[in-house]
Parts: structure tokens; sequence; C-alpha cells
């Protein structure tokens, strides 16, 4: 895979405060850059008045709004969100709300993303939540109710990337936060993976956050992560 098909594959988090602090990055990557995720703390600073100009400039953007409530409030959000243009939105892998949200951006290009277990989740923090599941097999769950509802793809860490890819095929996109390439902190992240493995294990987007926007070259950083990415697709 070239560096050019590898940058529709890796989506840059502006896990940033401000506005400003986030057009700062994308000004810096310039042409590097082409996929952006907007979540909750940007997304409520302005992140969506944000994503509208990125969408119309031609990037593409990740909404990560993790969608979860009654049907017809997830039915007209997701609706909404389809009509900004954004490539990318997630909701929670509930069966019903993924039902509704399926058949909400039905007609539209918009990519539904079920959100399976947290990476900053262990199994540990799920029975402190009453799960008596894994973290690998509540992921492995929620992705064929994905599969079943009809979404577009899910969100999982890479370390459950393969078992995921078994289930859901080819077709549905594997996206995989909690990269972080070699040497990198790993942050408040508890299952992390390498840009490499996460693409061996089956994953077909990466979210990469703070290896990059806080890097002091971050060209550089979003260069070495593709390259690293392009020679794992080729494999």
């Amino acid at each position: 895979m070239t560096l050019d098909a590898a940058r529709e594959r890796l989506i840059i988090a502006l896990d940033v405060p401000t506005v400003a602090e986030a057009a700062a990055v994308v000004d810096d990557l310039g042409d590097t850059g082409l996929f952006y995720k907007i979540g909750y703390h940007l997304a409520f600073a302005g992140g969506l008045d944000l994503a509208r100009e990125l969408t119309a400039a031609g990037k593409r953007v990740f909404l990560d709004m993790k969608l979860l409530d009654i049907d017809n409030t997830v039915a007209k959000g997701v609706e909404a969100v389809a009509r900004t243009g954004v490539s990318m939105l997630t909701v929670h892998a509930y069966p019903k709300t993924m039902t509704v949200a399926v058949e909400a951006a039905r007609g539209t290009e918009l990519c539904l993303l079920g959100v399976t277990v947290l990476t900053s989740m262990d199994d540990h923090d799920l029975s402190d939540a009453g799960y008596h599941d894994t973290a690998a097999m509540l992921v492995m769950k929620r992705a064929r109710a994905a599969q079943l509802a009809g979404m577009g793809g899910i969100v999982c860490s890479a370390a459950e990337a393969e078992g995921v890819r078994e289930i859901v095929g080819h077709d549905m996109a594997v996206v995989t936060p909690g990269i972080r390439p070699s040497g990198a902190a790993a942050g408040d992240q508890k299952r992390i993976v390498t840009p490499g493995e996460a693409v061996a294990s089956g994953a077909s987007h990466l979210v990469v956050g703070r290896p990059i926007v806080g890097a002091g070259d971050r060209k550089s950083a979003v260069i070495g992560i593709l390259t690293e990415m392009s020679s794992a697709f080729s494999e």
C-alpha cells in the first residue's frame, strides 16, 4: 500500500481543548493529514463547526460522539450528523441503538461505527461496572451484533482486532484507537499496540492522537506512522 493510500486509513485525533489549537494542528500538517477525529472535548468547544469546515476543505472527519439514547433521539442525531458531510460517526454497540442508527443513516454515505469496549477499560473495570464478560468476550459479542445490525464498522482495541475481523469479514471497517508507536507513552490507555501490529491484526483504520499532536515535528510523526502502516498493509 502506498503512503497516499495509508493516509485514508490514519485518523488523527484532535484531542485538544480549543478549536484554535485543533486548527493549528491541521494547518501544521497540511496535506500530510487527511482524516481527523473530533470527540466530545473539542465538539463542545466549537468543534462541530470545525468539522463542517474540514469537510468543506476536502478533509475527512470521524465524529466520535458515542451516541446512546432513546430511539427517536438517536435517529434524529444520526440524521443531523449525516447532513454535515462527515465520514464516520460512533454509536454505542447496543443492538437496538445500532438498528435505529442504521435506518436513520440509510441512503447517506455516513459510515456508522459501533463502539465495543473503550480502550481505557480492562477486565477489572468491566467487573466493577457489573459485566460478567471479559473485555475480549464483550467485544466479540458486540461485533456480532454490529454485523447483524448492518453497521459500517466497529471500534475496538487492536488487541481484539484479529478476532473481530474473523467475525465481521472484510466488508466492515475495524477502527482501532489506543495506537502508540514504539517508545511512545501509554497515557491512560490500557490495551495498546503499535501501528504495524494493529494492521497485522486486521485493523482497517488507526486512530492516533497524542503521539502526533504532541510531537515536536508533527509531519515527521505522521510520515513515520504512515510508513509503518504502508509496510504492514502490503505484507
